[in-house]
C-alpha cells in the first residue's frame, strides 16, 4: 500500500515531465526534419510516461485510503430521533449492512442487539472482519435520515426520523481479556407478561464488571447458562468500545464527528420513500432511485460507496496539487 509521501513523489516526477514537454513545445518550428523527428519522438516518450504516472498516481491515492491496515471494525447502528419509526428504520439499515457484508464476502459477528416488540432495533453492534472492510464502510458513519409515512400514521403525514451509524477501526492484535475474578454475576427471576410461560426459575442474569462498574443484563433465553453467555457477549461489546477509545485517542472524536447529535439536519444521506429516492449529501450526483434494491445492501449500495471513494480520491489529489503548486 502506497503512503502519501510516495504519491507526492510521483506527482513531483509528473511536474518534471510536464515542464519538459512545455520546453519542447516552445522550441522553434524551423528546425530541420531530423531534429523535428527527434523532438516528436521525445514528446511521444514523455507523453507515455505522463499517462503511466497519471494512472499510478490515481491508483496510489485510492490504495492509500488507510495508511494502517485494520483486520476488522466495530459498527454501531442506533435509532435516533423519531421514536418507533426510527427504531424500525434502524432495523432496515442494520439488515442492509448485513446484506452488504454478505455481498462483499466479509465475516460478521454480532456483539449486541436490542430489538423492539414491533420489529425495530434500538441499538445493534457488530464486528465486521476483512482487511478491506474499513476502507468501504467508513463512509457509512454518520446520521441517516428517513422520510416516509409510518404504518401507524392515519392522516398520511410524512415523518422524518434518524438513525446514527458509527464505524470504529479495530486492530488485528486487539482482544478483550475478560477475567472471571473481575465479574460479579447475579441471577434473578425473569420478568414478563406472565401467563402459562411465566419463568419460575432464576434464569435472568446480571453481570457487573468490577474494575469499570459496567453492568449488563440478559433474560431473553429460558436457560440461565445461555443468558449468562449472552450477557458476557454484551459486556465484551461495551469493554471493546472502551478499550478502543483508550487505545486510539481520536476514536471518540471520530465517532462524535460521525454521529453528531443525531439531529435531522446532521444527515449524510436521506432515504425518501415517497419519491423512491436516496440522496447522499456529500457528493455531486449523489441521488439514485430504487430504495428497495438499495436497502438490500448489494450492488446499489456498493455503487454509492464507490462514488464516495472516488470523490475522496479526487479531494486528496486536489489537496496534493494545491500543496505542491
Amino acid at each position: 500500500m502506497l503512503l502519501l509521501s510516495n504519491v507526492v513523489e510521483m506527482f513531483e516526477q509528473r511536474k518534471i515531465i510536464v515542464d519538459n514537454l512545455t520546453s519542447l513545445k516552445e522550441l522553434k518550428e524551423d528546425k530541420d526534419d531530423d531534429m523535428q523527428q527527434l523532438l516528436k519522438e521525445e514528446r511521444d516518450a514523455y507523453g507515455s510516461i505522463l499517462v503511466r504516472l497519471d494512472n499510478e498516481i490515481m491508483e496510489g491515492i485510492l490504495s492509500m485510503d488507510d495508511e494502517e491496515d485494520y483486520g476488522s471494525l466495530i459498527m454501531e447502528v442506533t435509532a435516533g430521533v423519531g421514536g418507533q419509526e426510527a427504531m424500525l428504520f434502524a432495523r432496515e439499515l442494520f439488515d442492509m449492512y448485513c446484506g452488504y457484508v454478505n455481498y462483499k464476502g466479509w465475516d460478521v459477528e454480532m456483539l449486541d442487539c436490542e430489538d423492539t416488540d414491533i420489529g425495530g432495533t434500538r441499538h445493534a453492534t457488530t464486528i465486521i472482519s476483512s482487511p478491506e472492510a474499513y476502507r468501504y464502510l467508513k463512509y457509512e458513519g454518520g446520521v441517516h435520515r428517513v422520510q416516509r409515512i409510518p404504518a401507524t400514521e392515519k392522516s398520511g403525514r410524512i415523518h422524518t426520523s434518524t438513525v446514527t451509524v458509527s464505524v470504529i477501526p479495530r486492530p488485528d492484535d486487539f482482544e478483550v481479556d475478560l477475567k472471571e475474578k473481575d465479574l460479579k454475576i447475579e441471577t434473578k427471576r425473569a420478568s414478563g407478561a406472565g401467563g402459562q410461560h411465566v419463568n419460575t426459575t432464576d434464569s435472568a442474569v446480571r453481570i457487573v464488571h468490577l474494575p469499570t462498574g459496567i453492568a449488563v443484563e440478559c433474560q431473553t433465553e429460558r436457560s440461565q447458562v445461555k443468558n449468562r453467555e449472552i450477557a458476557k457477549q454484551k459486556l465484551v461489546a461495551k469493554l471493546t468500545q472502551i478499550e478502543l477509545e483508550a487505545r486510539f485517542s481520536n476514536t471518540q472524536a471520530l465517532k462524535k464527528s460521525q454521529v453528531g447529535q443525531s439531529l435531522r439536519n446532521e444527515k449524510i444521506r436521506t432515504y425518501n420513500f415517497n419519491q423512491d429516492r436516496i440522496t447522499d449529501h456529500r457528493i455531486e450526483g449523489g441521488t439514485v432511485h430504487n430504495l428497495k434494491g438499495f436497502l438490500e445492501g448489494g450492488e446499489e449500495l456498493d455503487s454509492m460507496i464507490e462514488k464516495l471513494r472516488r470523490a475522496q480520491r479526487r479531494k486528496q489529489l486536489m489537496d496534493i496539487i494545491q500543496r505542491e503548486s
